[in-house]
């Protein structure tokens, strides 16, 4: 969906495909009527907007395939649906049984997420609808905190560094935007700025996706990325899962327990915990206010007790656009975990994710608008 800033600016909001279990184009395609189409019509919008989750091999066989490239932009067209942001973070895999570690890899000291984030970087130089300014692909933050040394520093340096150059020779404007995520090397802004010190900015920047999770002030996060000068690229959308009194909570909490994700548990006061389950097992870890790396829906509350971080979104969303200029324009709703959510709560079936879909893009589509965005002309969002 496209909406207007006050300042001219196109505002893209799209739902993020990770959720989504598809690994090759066709069932891409697939996954396109089963879901986009149907969400698109619930809205009533005209053209509905994707954050694309393309697994390496998919990418690979796009970037080196104009024909099917071509392909994929015409199946879009015709369904209304549109590309404007990718999400290159998970590599492939993304729905397995069992993910929770294995989703850092491969890291950006290696030669693979170079590759596969420029073959990203490829396919949606083809995929950006006319009149889009630029392109956007979220990646991981730089990788996963143990084993990191000075060695993979050097090595992730180099990767970002050749990535900017072949990001400039691309027809179209792609940005890569690395997303500060709980546990890894870059966990919050203030690391961000520290570590992507010095990298070439008309390229690449930051996507903001954790704050409320880093337990991060959305005033000083935005303050902390300005006077670097390190650019907001991307938003993704999201709420996380959180409980004012974990003791008497931890029942409720044990619910949201699963095998496939990590879900890092923070405290304001030191608590750090790399799953769920691991802080529940703590002796004294329920003394203080948690919060769940688990992406709950926007628009529905978790299972009573248990509240989200939504208002963290909100105050974050009015600081980004609510003002007389726009500090980015790709938003992204990513709610990937409707599949492991208590039984309760998960949607039974395509139609059932689909509605709930539509109704995180219904919720992030009321908060943008109450902040003074409109349709942009010539299109029903």
């Amino acid at each position: 969906m496209r909406l207007r800033h006050r300042d001219g600016q196109t505002v893209h909001l799209s739902y993020c495909t990770n959720v989504h279990a598809a690994e090759d184009l066709a069932g891409i395609l697939e996954q396109l009527d089963t879901y986009a189409v149907p969400i698109r019509e619930r809205l009533g919008t005209d053209v509905l907007g994707l954050g694309l989750w393309l697994a390496a091999p998919v990418a690979a066989g796009l970037a080196s395939d104009v024909a099917d490239r071509q392909r994929l932009r015409h199946e879009l067209d015709v369904r209304g649906l549109e590309v404007v942001t990718l999400n290159g973070f998970p590599y492939q895999a993304f729905q397995a049984p069992v993910v929770k570690h294995a989703v850092y890899q491969p890291d950006w000291s290696t030669a693979q997420r170079l590759a596969y984030t420029l073959d990203l970087a490829r396919v949606l130089a083809d995929l950006l609808p006319a009149g889009a300014a630029r392109g956007s692909v979220s990646t991981l933050p730089l990788a996963w905190r143990d084993p990191w040394n000075a060695g993979r520093a050097a090595d992730c340096r180099h990767n970002l560094d050749e990535l900017a150059r072949s990001l400039a020779l691309l027809d179209r404007q792609i940005r890569v935007a690395f997303e500060p995520e709980p546990g890894c090397v870059i966990e919050n802004t203030v690391q961000a700025v520290e570590l992507l010190a010095g990298v070439y900015t008309t390229r690449l920047g930051v996507c903001l996706a954790h704050l409320a999770c880093s337990w991060e002030e959305p005033a000083d996060a935005l303050r902390h990325l300005a006077d670097a000068g390190l650019p907001i690229v991307k938003v993704q959308v999201s709420a996380a899962l959180a409980s004012a009194d974990p003791r008497a909570d931890a029942a409720v909490l044990g619910e949201y327990v699963e095998p496939r994700f990590l879900h890092q548990t923070r405290g304001p006061q030191g608590l750090s915990t790399d799953d769920l389950d691991e802080a529940l097992a703590l002796p004294d870890g329920g003394d203080q206010p948690w919060r769940v790396h688990y992406h709950v829906p926007l628009h529905a509350p978790p299972v009573p007790p248990l509240q989200s971080t939504v208002g963290v979104l909100v105050d974050s969303l009015r600081l980004l656009v609510g003002g007389p200029e726009a500090l980015c324009d790709h938003f992204d709703v990513e709610t990937y975990t409707w599949h492991v959510l208590p039984p309760t709560s998960r949607p039974h079936g395509p139609a059932e994710l689909a509605a709930g879909i539509a109704s995180e893009l219904y919720f992030a589509r009321a908060q943008l608008t109450a902040l003074g965005l409109t349709a942009d002309q010539g299109v029903t969002s």
